[in-house]
């Protein structure tokens, strides 16, 4: 994007088309002038490796897990995105109101994220701005090629991202290293967890094996998780992952049911 001196919005009716078959690695650069917005309708950006319409990346193996397909978005702002009524396992997949990623790795530097939703009801569904899955090649790589969200925003008083879970972020099978970034009023709207309808993570949803999340230098607060973990949850199913949080502030996030109990 080249827009000139001049901050631009660009209002997109479906999720944006950028087709990358010439080499492994796309940036997105919106050089601090550019907002993305879905008018409340609709995905603002959509990656998935195994999506045949989007290209297969080259290499064998599983399409989920394949190493060679890099994403960088930096210098943007996404609002008003919504991935609602997207079902669950079609191609499209639920879920990421501002970004869905599917396979390959995934950079997010110098970018804000206001006002993106996704279904409000779902088990493990949800990333109203942000949902990734799937970057496990072999074992513990889950931690050697984790998500990168580099001084970012998410959400501001009367401006969050919310979902079933994680409000703003959302993963399976994914490690982040979170470094210099606001987290506020993001929401996890869904009840009765993951037995239910969902209502884990306000700002951050973090599920699977082998993942390790490190939270660096940032604020969560002014959340809302109707259920478990109104910061963020964390789950290893098989107890190999880790959280580490360094130098960093969670404040007025009230306990959800869960947490009371």
């Amino acid at each position: 994007f080249n827009c000139g001196s001049d901050p631009a919005t660009i209002i997109l009716t479906s999720p944006a088309k950028v087709f990358n078959d010439k080499g492994t690695k796309l940036v997105i650069d919106g050089g601090g002038n550019v907002a993305l917005s879905g008018g409340g309708s609709s995905r603002i950006l959509y990656m998935s490796t195994c999506d045949k319409a989007q290209v297969y990346p080259p290499g064998n193996g599983d399409c989920n897990t394949n190493p060679g397909v890099q994403l960088v978005v930096q210098n943007l702002t996404f609002v008003d995105g919504s991935a609602k009524g997207i079902p669950e396992g079609t191609t499209n997949a639920a879920g990421g109101g501002a970004i869905y990623a599917q396979g390959g790795s995934l950079k997010v530097v110098n970018s804000r994220f206001f006002n993106n939703v996704c279904d409000d009801l779902g088990s493990d569904l949800g990333g109203g701005a942000i949902r990734k899955l799937d970057y496990l090649v072999a074992l513990g790589a889950g931690p050697a090629r984790p998500v990168w969200i580099v001084n970012s925003t998410f959400g501001a008083p009367g401006m969050g991202n919310h979902g079933a879970n994680g409000g703003a972020l959302s993963s399976i099978g994914v490690s982040w290293n979170i470094l210099n970034s606001w987290f506020s009023s993001n929401q996890a709207v869904g009840h009765g967890a993951n037995s239910g309808q969902g209502g884990n993570g306000g700002a951050i949803y973090n599920d699977g094996n082998e993942i390790v999340m490190n939270l660096t230098s940032s604020l969560i607060e002014d959340g809302m998780a109707n259920e478990g973990g109104t910061a963020i949850f964390f789950v290893s199913n098989d107890k190999s992952g880790s959280i580490n949080i360094t130098d960093s502030t969670t404040r007025n996030n009230p306990k959800g049911t869960f947490d009371k109990s």
